[in-house]
């Protein structure tokens, strides 16, 4: 998992339509795209599940569907992304077999460790920095705590809250192997180009770290 992970909000998307924006961040070099709607209805969520499906499987970019294993399985969606308090990981990986990608939010240094035995596909550092769009989440881990994490953990590393093209270069350099946004791509003016500029941000500070090492 790595690059720019986009995680949807309709509520961020400015009046522009959520598959819009999608079309737009996938011309832009988008890598994956999660979709989480926290607050509409099964049916709805199974629509718009199909609709990024349609978006997004004739480019090869896998689509994650946040908590709801029914719906990723309903739409035969790439994986699932997990809370700490959403289907334990074991019981998901089950349902969504063995080539799902199944990522777990980590929020605590207890769940880091926990997760060191489990075969998920990555951890979502959760969050790295203060986020409106994350408001039931402990308390934001910093950079010190994603160098913290990536000296210990096993696992490819996601990081998300509060990210946006002022600081994803640091966020990368400290350990992420992907950068998730929300409203720095859901509420930009431009999403093509907002979404290119963090695709180029990646691409660089990822070079230079591979030279360096």
């Amino acid at each position: 998992m790595k690059g720019i992970y986009l995680v949807t909000d309709q509520n961020a998307c400015q009046g522009k339509s959520l598959e819009s924006i999608v079309i737009d961040a996938v011309k832009a070099g988008i890598s994956c795209v999660q979709l989480r709607e926290k607050n509409i209805g099964t049916r709805m969520f199974l629509k718009k599940a199909l609709d990024l499906v349609s978006i997004l499987k004739p480019e090869k970019i896998p689509l994650i569907i946040n908590d709801r294993v029914d719906i990723a399985l309903a739409v035969k969606a790439d994986g699932v992304h997990l809370g700490q308090s959403d289907m334990p990981y074991e019981h998901a990986r089950r349902l969504m077999g063995p080539k799902a990608v199944i990522g777990l939010s980590v929020e605590t240094w207890e769940d880091v460790q926990k997760a060191q035995d489990l075969e998920v596909d990555y951890l979502g550092v959760s969050p790295v920095f203060p986020t409106p769009t994350k408001t039931d989440t402990k308390a934001p881990w910093g950079l010190e705590g994603l160098v913290r994490i990536r000296d210990y953990s096993r696992h490819h590393l996601v990081a998300i809250g509060g990210l946006d093209a002022s600081n994803a270069q640091d966020v990368i350099k400290s350990g992420a192997d992907s950068i998730a946004v929300v409203s720095a791509i859901c509420s930009a003016k431009d999403v093509f180009n907002a979404t290119t500029k963090l695709v180029s941000f990646f691409e660089k500070t990822q070079f230079q770290k591979e030279k360096r090492s």
